[in-house]
C-alpha cells in the first residue's frame, strides 16, 4: 500500500512539470493573493462609559432665595422664584424671605399680588416682625391706598400674634394724616384707646400738633399741647416747640413764634437746636426782616449753638430778595470764615440777584467758584445765567453757552432755549432766532406755541420770508400746528413776492396737518375766500381759489 502511495505521488509529480513546460510564458507568474488587500486588525472595541448617576439638584437657602428675588427685576418672576424654592424638601420660608417678596411687589406696585402673599402669611408657623407691615404702610401711601394702610396696621396682630408697637401706631397715623384722612387717623386712634390700649406718647400728640399746623388751625394745635400738659404719659418736647413756632411763622404771627421760643427755654429749660433756629430765621427771612433773623443767629452763638450752612443760606437769601447785596456778600465770607463751605442753594440766591441786577461778570465769577468747590450747578443756575445774558445783549455768550454745555455733560431743559429764543425774537435778532431754533429741534426741544407764532410772524414781517417757510416746516415735523395769524401772514407774503410754489406746498402741509381738525382749514379759507371751503374739502384746486383776493392783487 505505501508502495502504491508512492507510486501515484511520482506520476503526480511527472504530470506537473509537463503541465509547466507546455503553458510557461516569458512573464513570471503573479500570486493574486498579493491584489488582496492585507486584513486589517479589528479596531478595538469602545470603552465602555459609565452612566453617571443624575446630578442632584443644588439646594437653595433662604439668603440664596433673597439674593434671587432681589436681583430679578421682573416682579412676576420674582414672585416665582418665591413660590419655587418652597417646593424643596425641608424649605420653610421665614421673616426674611416673605419681607423680601413683600418689598419688591410693593415697590412694582403689585398690590394685588402683594395681598395673596399676606394672606398665604396667615397659615405660616413661622414667626413674623412687625417691620414688615410698617414698610408696606409707606408703600401704600405713595400709592394713595389709604384704606390699605389700615388694613396694613389691623393685620400686625393676627399675623405677627403680638400687638403693635407704638412705632407702628405713629407711622400709620402720620401717614394718614399726612394724606388727609382725619376719618381713618379717627378710627385708628379709637382702636388703638379700646383694643390696644395705646395711651397717647409725645410723637402721636407731636403728629397731631403737626397737622392742625398744616392746616392753618392753630388753636386746635395748641389745645392738643395744653392736653399735652395735663397727660401722665407725655410733655411737650423740641419737636412740639419747633412745630408751633413754623405754624406761627407761616401765618405771620412772629412776636408770638418768638414769645414761644422764650418760653421754651425759660420755663421747660429746653435746648433749642440749629433746626429750631432755623425756623425763627426763616419767619423772619420771609417776611422780609433780615435783620432779625441776623439777632437770632447772633442769639445761637452766645448760646453755644452754631449756625450752620441751611441758617446761613437763608439769610443770604432774604438779604438778595431786598437788594442788600453786600450784606449777603458779608454773610458768605462769614460763612467761609467759620470753616462751612456754602452749598449750591447759597449761590443760586447771589446768582439770582448779580443776573437780574446786570452783574452777569461777577455771577460767571460764582459759578466758578462752584466748580472749584466742587459744587454742581443744576439747571436753575444756567438758566439765570442765559437769562441775565439776554438782558445784557450779549446773545453770543448765551447761544455759546447753549452750543456747549450739553457737550460738556450739563443738562438744559426746553426753559433753557426758550429763555434766549423769546429774548432774540422780541429784540428783533431774527437772524439768530432762526439758528436757535434748528439747534432746538435737533436736540428735541420744541418751542413755546406762542413762542413760535411769534418767531414765524416777525420772520415774515421782517422779509425772511424763506426763512420763515422752512421754520415751519420744520416745526410741523415736530408735531407743531401753527395758529391762524402766522398762516396768513406768511403765505400773504409769499403771494406779494410771486413764489406761488410755496404757497401750494405750505397748504398740502396745512391739509396734513389739521386732516383731523378740519375747522383750522375752514377757518383760513374764509378769511381769505367764503367760497373756497367746499374746494378745501375736494382737495383739488385749492391754491387757486384760496388765494384768489392775493392772486387778482399781484396782476
Amino acid at each position: 500500500m505505501r508502495r502504491k502511495c508512492e507510486v501515484e505521488s511520482s506520476n503526480f509529480i511527472k504530470l506537473s512539470a509537463i503541465y509547466r513546460s507546455r503553458h510557461t510564458s516569458s512573464l513570471p507568474w503573479i500570486s493574486p493573493l498579493k491584489f488582496t488587500k492585507p486584513a486589517q486588525p479589528k479596531p478595538d472595541p469602545p470603552p465602555e462609559t459609565a452612566v453617571e448617576p443624575p446630578r442632584k439638584r443644588k439646594f437653595i437657602s433662604h439668603d440664596g432665595a433673597i439674593n434671587l428675588i432681589k436681583r430679578e427685576k421682573d416682579p412676576q418672576l420674582a414672585l416665582k422664584i418665591f413660590n419655587m424654592v418652597s417646593q424643596q424638601k425641608g424649605f420653610q420660608h421665614n421673616n426674611a424671605t416673605y419681607a423680601t417678596i413683600l418689598e419688591k411687589l410693593a415697590r412694582c406696585n403689585e398690590f394685588h399680588a402683594v395681598d395673596r402673599v399676606l394672606h398665604q402669611m396667615t397659615y405660616e408657623t413661622c414667626k413674623f416682625h412687625e417691620g414688615i407691615f410698617v414698610n408696606l404702610m409707606h408703600h401704600f401711601s405713595k400709592s394713595s391706598l389709604h384704606d390699605k394702610v389700615l388694613q396694613a396696621f389691623f393685620s400686625i396682630k393676627p399675623i405677627v400674634r403680638d400687638k403693635p408697637s407704638p412705632k407702628a401706631l405713629t407711622t400709620c397715623l402720620n401717614l394718614l394724616l399726612d394724606s388727609n384722612r382725619v376719618v381713618l387717623a379717627r378710627k385708628l386712634l379709637l382702636h388703638a384707646k379700646r383694643g390696644l390700649t395705646h395711651k397717647p406718647n409725645v410723637c402721636i400728640f407731636n403728629i397731631l400738633v403737626k397737622y392742625h399746623c398744616k392746616n392753618g388751625d392753630l388753636e386746635s394745635a395748641f389745645e392738643v399741647v395744653k392736653e399735652m400738659r395735663s397727660s401722665e404719659f407725655s410733655y411737650p418736647n423740641l419737636i412740639t416747640y419747633s412745630t408751633l413756632m413754623d405754624g406761627l411763622c407761616r401765618n405771620g404771627r412772629l412776636r408770638e413764634a418768638f414769645q414761644l421760643f422764650e418760653e421754651m427755654v425759660s420755663r421747660d429749660h429746653i435746648v433749642p437746636d440749629p433746626l429750631t433756629y432755623n425756623v425763627l430765621i426763616n419767619g423772619f427771612c420771609r417776611e422780609g426782616k433780615p435783620d432779625h433773623a441776623r439777632y437770632v443767629i447772633e442769639f445761637m452763638k452766645s448760646n453755644g449753638c452754631y449756625p450752620n450752612v441751611y441758617n446761613y443760606s437763608a439769610l443770604v437769601n432774604a438779604l438778595c430778595r431786598i437788594g442788600k447785596l453786600e450784606d449777603a456778600k458779608g454773610v458768605l465770607a462769614e460763612m467761609k470764615n467759620s470753616g462751612l463751605k456754602p452749598d449750591a442753594v447759597t449761590y443760586t440766591s447771589l446768582i439770582n440777584y448779580l443776573c437780574r441786577n446786570g452783574q452777569v461778570g461777577e455771577a460767571i465769577q460764582l459759578l466758578e467758584e462752584m466748580k472749584e468747590n466742587k459744587i454742581q450747578a443744576d439747571t436753575v443756575v444756567f438758566n439765570l445765567i442765559l437769562g441775565g445774558f439776554c438782558r445784557e445783549g450779549r446773545y453770543e455768550e448765551a447761544l455759546d453757552m447753549l452750543e456747549k454745555l450739553p457737550q460738556q455733560g450739563v443738562y438744559l431743559n426746553k426753559g433753557s432755549y426758550r429763555i434766549v429764543l423769546n429774548s432774540l425774537t422780541q429784540k428783533g435778532e431774527l437772524k439768530s432766532a432762526k439758528e436757535l431754533l434748528g439747534l432746538m429741534l435737533s436736540r428735541g426741544f420744541l418751542p413755546h406755541y406762542a413762542s413760535s407764532n411769534e418767531l414765524l410772524v416777525c420772520l415774515c414781517k421782517g422779509g425772511m420770508a424763506d426763512d420763515a417757510a422752512r421754520a415751519l416746516f420744520d416745526l410741523v415735523e415736530m408735531g407743531f400746528q401753527p395758529g391762524l395769524e402766522s398762516w396768513e401772514v406768511l403765505i400773504g407774503l409769499i403771494c406779494r413776492d410771486r413764489k406761488l410754489l410755496y404757497v401750494f406746498d405750505l397748504l398740502d402741509e396745512l391739509v396734513k396737518s389739521f386732516a383731523e381738525g378740519k375747522d383750522d382749514v375752514e377757518v383760513l379759507c374764509s378769511a381769505r375766500n367764503r367760497n373756497a371751503i367746499d374746494d378745501v374739502k375736494m382737495w383739488q384746486g385749492i391754491p387757486y381759489q384760496i388765494f384768489q383776493e392775493d392772486i387778482c392783487d399781484i396782476r
